[in-house]
């Protein structure tokens, strides 16, 4: 995947910075995966995510598409997309999410989860 399209990146004589939003609401959470563990297949109607992803083990699917994702690599989930984060690991491991847009729990629409939470209905 890759990081937005639409992220700000100004040069400065010392480096640089990424504006990664302006004037939007925004959450930020630090997101730890147990080994063995994954989060429910889901999608959110109000809000994309951004992944910063920390250590090592995650596996990471958008869509269709699952692959392992590496330290430092950055995962954009545009708002309606199906993803999820698994640890295939042996150790904890962490990602920092960046949600952009309202960001509320009853936004979650899960199409599979392990642990027989509610599964929402398709929306059209």
């Amino acid at each position: 995947m890759g990081a937005r399209p639409d992220v700000l990146t100004v040069r400065r004589p010392w480096g640089h910075f990424d504006q990664l939003s302006a004037g939007v609401p925004v959450t930020v959470k630090t997101i730890t995966v147990q080994p063995g563990h994954r989060l429910s297949l889901q999608r959110h109607r109000h809000r994309g995510e951004l992944w910063q992803v920390l250590d090592d083990g995650l596996e990471v699917t958008v869509d269709d598409r699952t692959w392992p994702a590496s330290p430092g690599e950055l995962v954009w989930i545009p708002a309606g997309r199906l993803h999820r984060l698994g640890n295939t690991g042996v150790a904890p491991a962490r990602v920092v999410e960046v949600a952009f847009g309202q960001v509320e729990e009853g936004d979650i629409e899960r199409t599979d989860d392990d642990y027989d939470r509610h599964l929402e209905p398709e929306r059209p």
